[in-house]
């Protein structure tokens, strides 16, 4: 029923319509302002003492987590920089070493065809030494020769064209006075 109170009277039509909007109503002001305040204490101290205490520790876990990201990577970056700084070194090292090893082993392989060509060059001067022997007797030999052949060889050219062979100690004396 439209007129009906909830205490079963009933309250005319008209009156309903000129109280306007209950909030507004200036009858209620007082009432709607100890609740205001009651209501708007409840709500500071729960935000106070509950809310905001909540959203600080949420956003302090979030800082401290943050700064130990942030104090890790710095630590991370220090071990990366020292590990860089160590390979580094090492791969200096190994450069160096390398290198001495490469100077040692040179120089172990030219004392050793050092030592290869010193022998060859040795044996080498021994077989050369007895070549220039063997050449040097035949040569003696040939050179001693040399008289009996010619000697034979002129006789048999002057036989030729003589017609008659000369005596020995003609053709000795024919050849000395030659050869000198």
């Amino acid at each position: 029923m439209a007129g009906e109170t909830q205490t079963g009277t009933e309250v005319p039509h008209d009156a309903q319509a000129d109280a306007g909007f209950p909030p507004f109503d200036s009858t209620t002001f007082a009432s709607q302002i100890l609740w205001l305040a009651i209501t708007f204490g409840v709500l500071y101290w729960i935000m106070k003492n509950v809310a905001v205490p909540r959203i600080a520790g949420i956003l302090e876990d979030r800082r401290d987590r943050i700064a130990g990201d942030i104090a890790e990577a710095n630590r991370l970056k220090q071990d990366t920089d020292e590990a860089i700084a160590s390979y580094e070194q090492a791969l200096s090292e190994a450069r160096n070493n390398a290198h001495g090893i490469v100077e040692e082993t040179r120089a172990k392989l030219k004392a050793e065809n050092d030592v290869r060509r010193e022998k060859a060059e040795t044996e080498l001067g021994k077989k050369l030494e007895a070549a220039e022997t063997h050449i040097a007797g035949i040569k003696t030999e040939a050179l001693s020769q040399i008289g009996d052949i010619a000697g034979e060889t002129t006789s048999a050219l002057v036989e030729q064209l003589i017609g008659k062979a000369p005596t020995k100690t003609d053709l000795t004396k024919a050849l000395k006075s030659a050869m000198n």
